[in-house]
């Protein structure tokens, strides 16, 4: 005899999984009879329907995880922000003297290492180098 249907009905009705529903050997045919979940829910509070215990390992909690190097969030120093500012405020100066024409495209890839090479403190600097080489 297949119940597998009655078992499915009984899991929905009194919600837990399938495998936790047990029926009673002596009371089959009444499970057999039943048809709504009202019926099933009767047949459970009568003790013809078992529902087995939780079974299974305990559901570990989550470890919090410690403070490792990846972790850490590090402030940019202020030597490198101010270094990355000056570069693009000269980056940009010497490329507009190259599409105004004022300087070739050699010595802007000149100009260019010299800018990251920390030659130029301040664009002042980098105009008396341009001025200084137009000569």
């Amino acid at each position: 005899m297949n119940l597998l249907k009655k078992k499915k009905i009984a899991s929905k009705a009194l919600g837990v999984g399938i495998k936790r529903i047990k029926f009673s050997v002596g009371r089959l045919d009444e499970i057999k009879d039943a048809i709504s979940r009202q019926e099933i829910k009767s047949l459970y509070e009568d003790g013809a329907i078992i529902v087995k215990d939780i079974s299974g390992r305990r559901k570990n909690t989550k470890k919090k995880n410690g403070r490792s190097d990846g972790k850490v969030r590090k402030k940019v120093s202020k030597r490198k922000r101010d270094y990355v500012i000056i570069t693009r405020k000269l980056r940009k100066y010497a490329g507009e003297m190259k599409a105004g024409g004022n300087i070739s495209r050699e010595f802007l890839k000149d100009i260019r290492k010299k800018i990251r090479n920390r030659e130029f403190k301040s664009k002042k600097q980098l105009k008396d180098y341009i001025e200084g080489a137009s000569r």
